[in-house]
């Protein structure tokens, strides 16, 4: 059976590497370049689904880990699946929870068989290993699924860099055979991660050897994780060019309004991260002229839009000194509005990206963008 998965570049723009596509799956289109909101629960902190359909987001994500650890494999399953157990009806990408192993659990130990970990929530016990993180993403019933992998910490030293990176790759290969044996193939399709922190040719190696075991589609991981801004910039436009240009681009963890930018110029195709959602709640909020913090004194009386150039529902009918008053008082729209703003910002932005690729001036826009973003 032909898996429904499958992507088409449908535009570029001729003075760099940005550059348009439509995701297909079995839960609905994708236009690329996309920016993903974060559900790692099953739920994006503070919002409902219903306002992520009106926010016409096409996918979301949910993680392997913190599914698995609760509410269970084994509900989600009985459920018929993630789709239904949360209600969403588009396009869903789960991690593999490799990420989560390596950052939340506690003392984990690494073997080639995979990993032992203790559970951040009770300090269970659990073991991990490419074929059980497949076995769950397959359970959970996700469109796009991610190879289990080893994300090094920032810095680190080249040879441990690559003896990451040759596990991570010899842990790919038994992913896609489960996810072949299991018959996933039909209708989930499985991205390979390129590790190799902040080395090129490590990265080269593992694209390299990624691209030839034809994955349908690639990830740019460990990137984000305490590197100077100009090396994430430098590794996602270098990796990105390392990857075959019929198969989408995914950067994963990368999702502030510059860093998004970045990415597009260099041909990456998605994106997701926890920072809008987890800046919002915080008071922390996007406008086309910079971020602002509603928390600032000055924000109690000011009666104008939170940003007048944006025509989302919380710009439309509400004031910055609404959302400063509802932020103080702690009440909870506070999060609400302030997480849709700025994930409608992050979805906006990504259209008039694609807008720019096409009318073949999207260096032009970018720079406009950034320079009333930073001023």
């Amino acid at each position: 059976m032909s898996t429904p998965f499958a992507f088409t570049v449908l535009d570029h723009d001729p003075e760099c590497a940005a550059r348009v596509g439509r995701i297909t799956t079995p839960h609905g289109a994708i236009d690329t370049p996309v920016f993903m909101p974060v559900g790692t629960q099953a739920t994006v902190k503070a919002v409902s689904q219903d306002d992520l359909r009106a926010l016409d987001a096409p996918i979301i994500l949910g993680n392997a880990y913190h599914l698995y650890l609760r509410p269970g494999t084994a509900i989600i399953e009985e459920a018929g699946g993630l789709h239904r157990f949360m209600n969403w009806d588009r396009a869903l990408l789960t991690d593999s929870g490799g990420f989560q192993v390596f950052s939340l659990a506690q003392l984990n130990k690494v073997t080639e068989d995979g990993v032992a970990f203790q559970s951040h929530i009770d300090g269970s016990r659990h073991f991990f290993s490419p074929e059980s993180a497949t076995d769950i993403q397959i359970a959970i019933g996700a469109d796009i699924i991610m190879c289990f992998d080893e994300c090094t910490s920032y810095p680190v030293e080249h040879g441990r860099a690559a003896e990451s990176m040759e596990i991570t790759l010899r842990w790919a290969r038994r992913c896609q055979d489960r996810w072949r044996e299991r018959g996933a193939d039909a209708q989930q399709a499985l991205f390979g991660i390129v590790q190799g922190s902040v080395y090129t040719d490590l990265r080269g190696r593992c694209a390299d050897a990624l691209a030839a075991l034809d994955f349908p589609g690639y990830a740019i991981g460990g990137v984000s994780v305490g590197e100077p801004k100009e090396d994430m910039h430098r590794i996602m436009a270098e990796t990105a060019a390392m990857l075959p240009v019929e198969k989408p681009r995914y950067v994963m963890g990368v999702g502030t309004p510059e860093d998004l930018l970045a990415g597009i110029e260099a041909g990456v195709d998605m994106f997701d991260c926890v920072m809008p959602t987890r800046n919002a709640r915080n008071g922390a909020l996007f406008t086309s002229e910079g971020r602002i913090n509603i928390k600032n004194t000055r924000f109690r009386t000011d009666f104008a839009p939170l940003d007048p150039a944006c025509q989302c529902l919380v710009c439309s009918r509400y004031t910055r000194a609404y959302l400063s008053h509802l932020y103080h008082a702690g009440e909870i729209l506070s999060l609400c509005l302030n997480t849709l703003h700025n994930l409608a910002f992050m979805i906006q932005l990504t259209d008039n990206c694609r807008d720019a690729i096409r009318a073949g001036r999207y260096r032009a826009f970018k720079q406009a963008f950034l320079e009333r973003y930073e001023a």
